[in-house]
Parts: C-alpha cells; sequence; structure tokens
C-alpha cells in the first residue's frame, strides 16, 4: 500500500517489539511501529561494495511527514546507488573522536614529554577550560568561529591566559591532523590578545627588605628557594626540581638536566661561594640520603613556593612582585656589573641572543657612568652622577 499520513495513524500497534509496514511507491521505504505506539520512518537498502542489508532510520512521524520522508528516502537510494553507505557514515560519525579523547590522547602521547611544570600548567588549562567548553564535541565538528568565540570569552577575564589556552588547543590540533583526525586546525588565524611583557628589577633596598623578611619567614626550605633563586637566576621549576646529585659543591657547580630546563638541553651553570656556602648548609641539615634539594613532605619535590612567597611579599613590601621577577633582577645586576649579554645569557640558559637582549637598555648606565669618567679625566671636572634609566629612557 502506499503510505500516507492518515494510514500511519491508523496503523495498528502491535503487543510487543514492532511491525514495519512497506511503501509500495519506493521499494525499501516503509514505516516501523513500536508496541510503545512510535512510528518512525525507515529505509531498507544493500550496501553495494559487499550487498550486505542495512536499514536507516529517516525519522519520527508526525516530526517527519509521509510526503518529506519517501522524498528523503528517494535521495537516499540514490547516494546508495552511487556507492554511499548512510548506516555506516552515521556509526563513523557517532564513533568519531571527541575532543576529550583528543585531550587524553595528548596528555597520554606527548604531554608526558614536558617538563613537569609545563604538564601541571596544561592539565589546569585542559581540565578547568577546554574539557568544559569542548570536552563532548566530536573534534572534526570544531570550527574556526567556536575557537575564536572561546578565545574571546576567556579574554574577558584572563587576555594572557586565553592566548596560552588557545596555543594549548592549536598543539592538540595539529597533532590530530598528524592522526588523521581532521584536515586542519580550527586555531589558525584566531586573533591573539596583545601581550606586553614586564620586566621587574628589585633596588638595592628593596633586595633589602627582602632578605630581612626570609630571616623571618617560619619555612626557611622556602626561604633558601628564594635566596637561590636571586643567586642563581633560575627558573622557579629548575630549582625546585633539582636533586643533590646535580650539584658539585667543590667544583661550584650545578648541571641542571635537559629534563627540567626550558630549552629541553642539559645547562651547566657555575656556582656563586654565596649559592655554594648556603646549598653547604642546606646539605648538611638534608643528610647523606636526601635526593631532592627541595623535598615534598608526601614524597619527591616541592611543586611551589607560592603561599611562602606571599607571605614574604607581604613582609617586604613589595606588592605585585613576582618570583620570576627576581630572575629579572639577577639579569639586571650582572648586567650592571659590566658582563656582555652573550655571557648573560648563558647564565641563565637561553637558547637564543633574542630573549638576552631584553635586557640590552641596562648596558646604558655602566657604559655612561664609564664615559662620565673619562670625561673627568679629560676636563679635569667632577664626573656628573649618572642616574639610572628605566627602558623607556626615563628617570
Amino acid at each position: 500500500m502506499k503510505l500516507t499520513d492518515n494510514l500511519l495513524r491508523k496503523l495498528p500497534t502491535p503487543e510487543q517489539g514492532n511491525k514495519i509496514t512497506y511503501d509500495d511507491a519506493v521499494k525499501g521505504f516503509g514505516v516501523r511501529v513500536t508496541a510503545a505506539g512510535g512510528r518512525a520512518f525507515i529505509l531498507n537498502y544493500r550496501r553495494k561494495l559487499d550487498g550486505r542489508e542495512r536499514r536507516y532510520t529517516i525519522g519520527n512521524h508526525p516530526d517527519w511527514s509521509t510526503t518529506a520522508a519517501r522524498e528523503e528516502a528517494k535521495r537516499l537510494k540514490r547516494l546508495v546507488d552511487g556507492g554511499n553507505d548512510p548506516v555506516g557514515e552515521q556509526e563513523e560519525k557517532r564513533a568519531a573522536a571527541t575532543v576529550a579523547d583528543l585531550c587524553a590522547r595528548f596528555e597520554r602521547d606527548y604531554l608526558s614529554r614536558n617538563r613537569p611544570s609545563t604538564q601541571r600548567v596544561y592539565r589546569q588549562q585542559i581540565a578547568t577550560d577546554i574539557l568544559p567548553a569542548f570536552g563532548k564535541t566530536k573534534v572534526a565538528a570544531v570550527s574556526h568561529a567556536d575557537i575564536d568565540g572561546f578565545h574571546h570569552r576567556l579574554s574577558a577575564r584572563a587576555p594572557t591566559h586565553a592566548n596560552r589556552t588557545v596555543a594549548v588547543l592549536s598543539r592538540m590540533f595539529n597533532l590530530a591532523i598528524r592522526w588523521g583526525w581532521r584536515s586542519d586546525n580550527p586555531c589558525k588565524g584566531v586573533e591573539r590578545n596583545q601581550e606586553n611583557k614586564r620586566h621587574r628589577y628589585l633596588t638595592g633596598a628593596e633586595m633589602s627588605r627582602l632578605s630581612a623578611a626570609l630571616a623571618e619567614l617560619a619555612d626557611q626550605s622556602a626561604a633558601n628557594a628564594v635566596r637561590l633563586l636571586l643567586l642563581t637566576g633560575a627558573r622557579r621549576g629548575e630549582l625546585l626540581a633539582a636533586k643533590w646529585a646535580d650539584v658539585d659543591l667543590e667544583a661550584s657547580v650545578w648541571i641542571k638536566p635537559a629534563s627540567t630546563t626550558k630549552q629541553a638541553a642539559l645547562h651547566r651553570v657555575p656556582l656563586s661561594a654565596a649559592a655554594v656556602q648556603l646549598l653547604t648548609g642546606m646539605q648538611a641539615q638534608a643528610g647523606d640520603d636526601a635526593e631532592w634539594i627541595f623535598p615534598a613532605r608526601g614524597g619527591g619535590h616541592r611543586p611551589h613556593i607560592n603561599e611562602a612567597w606571599i607571605r614574604v611579599r607581604k613582609a617586604a613590601k613589595l606588592p605585585g612582585v613576582r618570583l620570576h621577577d627576581l630572575r629579572h633582577t639577577y639579569a639586571s645586576v650582572l648586567v650592571s656589573a659590566g658582563l656582555s649579554l652573550p655571557v648573560i645569557g648563558s647564565l641563565l640558559g637561553h637558547s637564543t641572543p633574542v630573549t638576552t637582549h631584553r635586557y640590552a637598555h641596562l648596558t646604558d648606565d655602566p657604559l655612561r657612568a664609564a664615559t662620565e669618567r673619562a670625561s673627568a679625566i679629560i676636563t679635569g671636572k667632577a664626573p656628573a652622577d649618572v642616574v639610572p634609566l628605566d627602558r623607556r629612557g626615563r628617570r
């Protein structure tokens, strides 16, 4: 019989299971009536590849009218004649990887090769921002507009964090291309927020206040970490992950393993007498069996000293100063001492001269002092006082 909307409403409901009534106008097209009273249009067809019979559900009545469902069945039959497999394609879409799957593989196959500090940051970005926004979305379905909107929403509260999170997403989608999960990167072309790098250097008076605050801190392990950050210019993650086996106090050398450095390369750093003295005292207290220079209570090394730094910063009246600013301060002292930028870059572990060049403006002060001394000798007049300028040439 030829199916109509009126006929569908009159079809009897089976006592159990379902019953299919076929249309005589389009071969394989019919309506399935269930014991619960549901009515859905279906299409039976044979896959051209191997002749396997498939059943495709077009949609429910009355959401689909009989006429519209019949036209859809005709369209699907034309696709089948062309070699398509609507059921197979539907199954592939259901089984397609989601962004949650991509995150899981990213953490398993890629993230494990990064430094522990990088792993922590990436995992936090994935758990806090990426999964809530895209976790259930198919990898192939994420669009440029989706990423751009996500970036705008994050930018409203944390512009720099928004840039970093989209950078992580971009790495993940590049890997998705390599793994054959999609053919393009939807993060490409997303306009990032402008970032103004901040370089804060502690003055002599500020370092005196910091030293006094460190002496009063109850957590002297954290205090020693801050002292060593100032004495070595090391990155926080490198220092906290250091082992006693990495330092040779007799030779006054710290050998940073490639696994802890930002440039992923072994970095050999000479230690000053003050740093060696501090480390010698710490080693004596730690004992011969100690593995980590800054051990955590539950094993391993301390992941951070954030709480202690907040207390020290408040006591020393250094609002807004970050632990990373201690690295900048170390570099500024080296520049003021007249050391060349290549030497400073080597001490800091910079992989390119461009990174060290951010301190180039500081070399003006010792050069200006030198030229004033030369001028005094030539003219016989007292040299002018050299007033240090900031990076923009202002007092």
